[in-house]
């Protein structure tokens, strides 16, 4: 659901709870900090735009007619996003893929939709299942593959503490999910390296 707040209005509404925030663990009138509430606030409201985003202005009309029918895929579509539980990043890469039925998107509009609910806070298991619902409603395709791989800071900065270890979802609708070599030939597609 779209917010009508500008990223300006939610910056302002944002720094006194920075400022407690530095309060708590510093100064917040060491140089260093001083003006951290303001950008740390403007940073913030960057991070969450996704929620001012319809999908309407993020396609603005970049959907267009097309005799194509076979699968599309647009792979590694960087992302980045915040865990709804600590606030901490997430950072990884997505792919798409989708078999259109009369429709196709703008090219630059899969990574927009992407960055859309990326620039959200949310699980990654949600965001990938967003991603996907929304280009199938769009684009009425025949299916539609979404997965998406991705570091979380919350794994490895804090609690377990793992570097190296990231995590893998996917969303498989119509026939990426009925029909099995539809989804093999996406899985296929976004592991080549070409």
């Amino acid at each position: 659901m779209p917010n009508n707040d500008t990223q300006k209005d939610i910056a302002t509404k944002l720094e006194h709870h920075f400022h407690a925030m530095i309060e708590a663990v510093d100064d917040p009138k060491r140089d260093g900090v001083v003006d951290t509430p303001k950008r740390a606030a403007k940073a913030f409201a960057f991070l969450t735009q996704g929620y001012s985003q319809s999908i309407d202005e993020v396609i603005n009309g970049a959907l267009f007619p097309s005799n194509c029918d076979e699968m599309i895929v647009v792979k590694d579509i960087e992302l980045y996003s915040l865990c709804e539980h600590h606030l901490l990043p997430f950072i990884g890469r997505c792919h798409v893929g989708y078999i259109p039925s009369g429709k196709v998107l703008g090219l630059s509009k899969v990574a927009r939709i992407v960055d859309m609910f990326a620039r959200r806070l949310q699980i990654q298991e949600d965001l990938t299942v967003s991603i996907a619902q929304t280009i199938k409603q769009q684009t009425q395709a025949k299916g539609v593959g979404v997965i998406v791989e991705a570091k979380h800071l919350c794994m490895m900065m804090r609690g377990v503490q793992k570097q190296n270890s990231s995590m893998k979802t996917s969303s498989m609708l119509g026939i990426f999910k009925d029909n099995m070599a539809t989804r093999q030939e996406f899985l296929s597609l976004v592991t080549r390296n070409v």
